[in-house]
């Protein structure tokens, strides 16, 4: 007998404090900073719970003000944190963002020495994937060192052989690391995951130029993945699985406010489809079920646009449904 799974989505991963200049505005002049959370797999997991999926998340934070507010941030949307460690050595880690209105908004990261960057495949416990069904991981946690990257790739192996599937995000930051670095650690991880969920600009990092998307994604797929789903931004998204694949268009807004967190709310919309499944990774099931998973993912992706916030603006589920069907719901 299969035993029962009551949190669909294990991540594991880094989140920071995030400032940002209020009013809008950039960092040299700004007399007062907005505070709120960030964080990929942590946007993945907030994202999922408010689509009515069960969530747990996983980090290591400091015994400071940040950890507190990230964890009770986490906890009042309902994503189960009870597998956080706290590390009263390290800091928790704290980015600042600010628009110039034009292009992506700066980044700046203070995060080195942090709690999360002390991560290590000791830490890892079975405990942390008993009764989940999948695990999300990206690339960043990778960035932060050899022990993360190691304790990330160990999780990944760990997680199947307990049962579960995985979904890999590169989620390349070049402030990070070199590229060169980038490749040859993410590379291997790619073959450990049934779910590979690359940016076009990830892909020609990890496999090289090729010809066009097609060639693009077979080229991921002979990495070992059963199932690739490329972000193509303005062009939309296409999926690969087995010999199959998907054209999804762009969601289309008429202004974009911030790219930053597009990225996430597009996995948490593909797998809160995907994961309704038994099976989700079977050619069979995604016949079936990828024409979904793919409308609320570049639906997702391009909601999260119009806000600021790394994760504020998701959606729940009745409000992403009418936003795709175009149903009106009562909002007062």
């Amino acid at each position: 007998m299969t035993a029962l799974r009551s949190i669909d989505v294990v991540t594991i991963g880094e989140s920071m404090v995030l400032f940002q200049p209020s009013p809008e505005g950039t960092i040299p002049y700004a007399s007062l900073f907005a505070s709120s959370v960030g964080g990929a797999e942590s946007n993945v997991a907030l994202a999922l719970s408010r689509l009515g999926k069960t969530s747990r998340w996983i980090s290591r934070l400091g015994d400071d003000p940040f950890g507190k507010m990230i964890l009770s941030t986490l906890t009042g949307e309902g994503v189960d944190v009870s597998h956080v460690i706290t590390d009263d050595q390290h800091p928790t880690a704290v980015f600042f963002k600010e628009s110039k209105g034009y292009g992506d908004p700066n980044v700046y990261y203070y995060r080195k020495n942090s709690a999360a960057s002390y991560f290590s495949k000791e830490d890892i416990s079975s405990s942390w994937f008993l009764g989940a069904k999948h695990l999300h991981v990206t690339g960043i946690t990778p960035a932060l060192g050899l022990q993360t990257a190691e304790m990330v790739s160990e999780a990944m192996k760990q997680a199947k052989e307990q049962g579960l599937t995985v979904s890999f995000d590169p989620n390349i930051r070049k402030k990070l690391w070199r590229e060169d670095e980038a490749r040859e650690t993410l590379l291997p991880m790619v073959a450990l995951c049934d779910l590979f969920i690359p940016g076009i600009d990830e892909v020609k990092l990890l496999v090289g130029e090729r010809a066009n998307d097609v060639d693009y994604a077979k080229a991921c797929q002979h990495l070992g993945p059963q199932m690739v789903a490329m972000k193509l931004g303005s062009e939309g998204a296409y999926m690969r699985f087995g010999n199959e694949f998907h054209r999804e268009p762009a969601y289309r807004v008429n202004h974009i406010v911030d790219t930053v967190g597009a990225g996430d709310a597009f996995c948490a919309g593909l797998l809160s489809v995907l994961l309704d499944e038994e099976d989700p990774f079977n050619i069979v099931t995604l016949r079936r079920s990828v024409s979904q998973a793919a409308k609320r993912a570049a639906a997702m992706g391009a909601l999260a646009t119009q806000f600021k916030g790394d994760w504020e603006g998701s959606p729940t589920l009745q409000e992403i449904n009418s936003l795709i069907t175009g149903d009106q719901y009562t909002t007062r």
